[in-house]
């Protein structure tokens, strides 16, 4: 569909996680034809669940479900709260692929919910750390290497892509951290597509409304008990609130990224694009 993606090299973080949105903007990335490093942390550290980030057998099972299709892809771990493992890991995409034109930030903490009144500094600051912190930090070395390198004609330097959410734009009870640090997604984005934009790098965000991945089943499950409702009416509440009348697809989220890469999205720049069934318009 997207022909100039063909042979251009993407890095996405957070993308090791059985049905994650990471793994479906990897795999439909690297059917357009691009070479693809999928990143996750690999392991869990305190304050992160087990099942709040993909293992190194995720992410050996993530390139594998690509490889097997024919396309290609490998893997690297990394803590993105660290600036040194950061830069590694862009390193890593250079030496494996020889390039880096593509970065998707995807990597998030959305499971450190509840009562701003109770919560601690460390959940915030865990937050804040991975979902904010860390997308600078990808942004910054992956756009220190593509201002290095020749232009991809009608195409450019590079893009930069950016996982915000429907919590970038509105508030939610109990999710105060992770609506704060997805607000602060966009502000770096409309701010770093300034910088970029004469280095034909474009800058973008994409604001996916509520998914169920394994984390968005945990969202689903905690929202409504702290509604008081059940898991059923909880999203039948939310259905009714979306004019398309569903919830989120991996695949909706896949495909945004995937034209945002393209050289069709090549006069789009500092946009944080809804991909909300239509409830979010802001």
């Amino acid at each position: 569909m997207y022909d100039d993606l063909r042979d251009k090299v993407a890095l996405v973080t957070g993308a090791g996680r059985p049905g994650g949105l990471g793994l479906a903007i990897a795999s439909r990335l690297a059917a357009e034809g691009a070479h693809v490093m999928l990143h996750d942390r690999g392991t869990s550290r305190d304050g992160i669940a087990t099942n709040g980030v993909g293992s190194t057998d995720d992410l050996d099972a993530a390139v594998r479900s690509i490889l097997d299709r024919g396309h290609s892809a490998a893997a690297c771990t990394a803590d993105l709260t660290i600036e040194s493992e950061v830069e590694a890991m862009v390193e890593a995409v250079v030496a494996r692929f020889g390039r880096i034109d593509i970065l998707v930030n995807n990597a998030g903490v959305g499971f450190k919910f509840g009562p701003l009144l109770d919560m601690t500094v460390e959940d915030w600051d865990l937050v804040h750390d991975v979902n904010l912190r860390g997308c600078f930090l990808a942004m910054k070395h992956a756009a220190r290497r593509m201002i290095t390198q020749p232009e991809h004609e009608g195409w450019g330097r590079g893009r930069i892509i950016s996982i915000g959410s429907r919590a970038s734009k509105s508030g939610s009870a109990w999710a105060g951290a992770y609506a704060t640090s997805k607000h602060g997604v966009v502000g770096l984005t409309r701010s770093l597509a300034h910088e970029l934009g004469s280095r034909a790098i474009t800058v973008n965000a994409v604001c996916p409304n509520h998914v169920t991945t394994q984390l968005g089943s945990w969202q689903n499950d905690f929202m409504a008990q702290a509604s008081g409702k059940s898991v059923e009416d909880y999203l039948d509440d939310m259905r009714s609130r979306i004019p398309l009348g569903r919830v989120g697809l991996q695949a909706d989220t896949a495909n945004a990224c995937a034209f945002l890469a393209s050289g069709q999205a090549s006069y789009i720049t500092g946009e944080a694009m809804n991909v909300s069934g239509g409830e979010e318009y802001h």
